[in-house]
């Protein structure tokens, strides 16, 4: 009989510590979920439990072995913990809230990106302007120079790959503040620069880095706030990429002559700082962060329509960015033109595409940015070719009306097509990251190759023209074939 009263009392020990040991688990594991889910799991092991009645009556019959009370801890043990990870994997993998589509915060995040492109990539494609200075007050042949402003739409570029992700990760706000003071700061070095390798590490590196560190999050996060108006906002923002591409020209083409260099750099670097100090006060993320997660989506590269479109994005951007920064330069050196006739060449190229920046977007959220974009890629490689036969001034400013024009129809869609092909809103600046630094490499490589086979050709551009044609015809048909992986030939499938 005192045999049986030590064996009750040792099984009450280890059945109260069994249940003490479950409520622990499952208070510490579910403080933040909510009391349904902590009911389900209490309950669990609960009903597995005998009752007391039953264990008194069982306990005459059989006595409870040590193998059966550890399969008994591991089961319960096991339902506790399936319970604590799935509300770890749903709360880690939820879906992002939907986007406004409109209003007040988000035009504000519109408007603000506008200063955002102007402040890069208006002053990025405004480099022709120094690309004629530099060639007249430099010993330096062309295609050397152009090794700089290829540097900083490199640097631009490729720094994407990892400032978007910090997008994602809820930095926005730091990363912009840092990005911004580097981009001035390399502006206002700038202007004590007065050699070719000075002009590469402020003109080129810094301002190149400092650019790259905002421009790809501050884009991103404008697509986030859209859905069904996506094509025009981005459209809108990208506009900022005209205006800049005019005013830094008119602003160097007017001030070098009556301030020098030195001080038009530093009106450069004060338009920057007043713009970015406005995108800093109001620009903000929607997005809850996203902390885990790969700063480059290899996945990616799985996907058929991403690869091609990509691939397709490289070949055009590789022609492109040769065409803007050797249009003045074509025209001096081929038909006489004079520095400031050469630099009106790089405002008209900038300033024609600001009103297409609008309409393909517009169109693009009733059909689809992939729709829009093939037959623009189509036309725009039939204008490069026609660049071969321009032999007068006024063929020449026909050739660059039309060349802006189909640029910005097509560089306005880029950000609307990876956001569209992109499954989840939060991967957005990752992958728009990614395609920003592939295109970085095409935008590093265009000038110079294009700048060397001037060179072998004694100067003449016709070698050059050739290759620019042919690379966008191919990129042409790379996109053509991202068409048919997304949705086939008919063409009333929106994509």
């Amino acid at each position: 009989m005192a045999r049986e009263d030590r064996n009750r009392d040792v099984e009450k020990q280890d059945d109260g510590g069994l249940n003490n040991a479950l409520h622990d688990s499952i208070c510490s594991s579910n403080n933040t979920s909510h009391d349904a889910d902590v009911n389900t799991i209490e309950q669990a092991p609960l009903e597995q439990a005998p009752t007391q009645r039953s264990r008194k009556s069982s306990t005459r019959e059989r006595r409870p072995s040590a193998p059966g009370l550890s399969e008994y801890l591991s089961r319960s043990a096991s339902n506790v913990l399936a319970q604590v990870a799935s509300r770890f994997t749903t709360r880690s993998w939820a879906q992002p809230p939907p986007p406004p589509d409109g209003g007040l915060a988000a035009w504000t995040q519109v408007a603000m990106g506008w200063l955002v492109i102007f402040t890069t990539w208006g002053y990025v494609n405004s480099f022709g302007a120094f690309q004629t200075y530099y060639t007249q007050t430099m010993p330096q042949p062309p295609s050397t120079i152009s090794w700089i402003g290829s540097v900083q739409t490199w640097l631009t570029l490729i720094i994407g790959a990892f400032s978007g992700r910090l997008l994602d990760a809820g930095l926005f706000v730091p990363t912009f503040f840092v990005g911004a003071v580097i981009q001035v700061v390399g502006m206002v070095c700038m202007s004590f620069s007065r050699q070719y390798w000075a002009l590469m590490l402020t003109q080129g590196v810094l301002t190149g880095i400092g650019g790259g560190i905002f421009f790809t999050p501050s884009l991103a996060l404008v697509t986030t706030y859209f859905s069904k108006r996506r094509g025009l906002a981005v459209g809108l923002v990208t506009t900022g990429n005209s205006a800049g591409g005019m005013i830094y020209p008119v602003v160097v083409r007017q001030l070098i002559p009556q301030l020098g260099f030195a001080w038009t750099a530093r009106v450069l670097a004060f338009i920057n700082l007043g713009c970015l100090a406005v995108v800093l006060a109001f620009m903000r993320p929607r997005l809850p962060p996203r902390k885990s997660g790969p700063v480059i989506d290899m996945t990616a590269f799985k996907e058929p329509v991403y690869l091609s479109f990509v691939g397709g994005l490289f070949f055009v951007m590789w022609a492109n960015y040769y065409t803007f920064y050797y249009i003045a330069s074509f025209g001096r050196e081929i038909l006489g033109f004079s520095y400031s006739s050469a630099s009106i060449l790089i405002i008209l190229i900038n300033g024609a595409g600001l009103p297409f920046r609008v309409i393909p977007p517009l169109i693009s959220d009733k059909v689809g940015p992939l729709n829009v974009m093939v037959p623009v890629t189509i036309t725009w490689s039939i204008v490069v070719f026609c660049w071969l036969a321009v032999g007068d001034v006024s063929g020449l400013y026909v050739f660059t009306c039309f060349y802006g024009i189909l640029a910005g129809s097509f560089q306005c869609l880029l950000a609307t097509v990876i956001a569209s092909i992109t499954k989840r809103l939060d991967m957005v600046g990752t992958r728009l990251g990614m395609t920003f630094s592939i295109c970085s490499f095409a935008s590093l490589t265009g000038p110079p190759i294009g700048g060397a086979l001037q060179g072998a050709a004694d100067g003449k551009f016709t070698g050059a023209q050739i290759w620019a044609a042919f690379v966008t015809a191919l990129g042409c048909a790379l996109i053509c074939v991202a068409r048919f992986s997304l949705a086939g030939w008919n063409p009333r499938t929106k994509c």
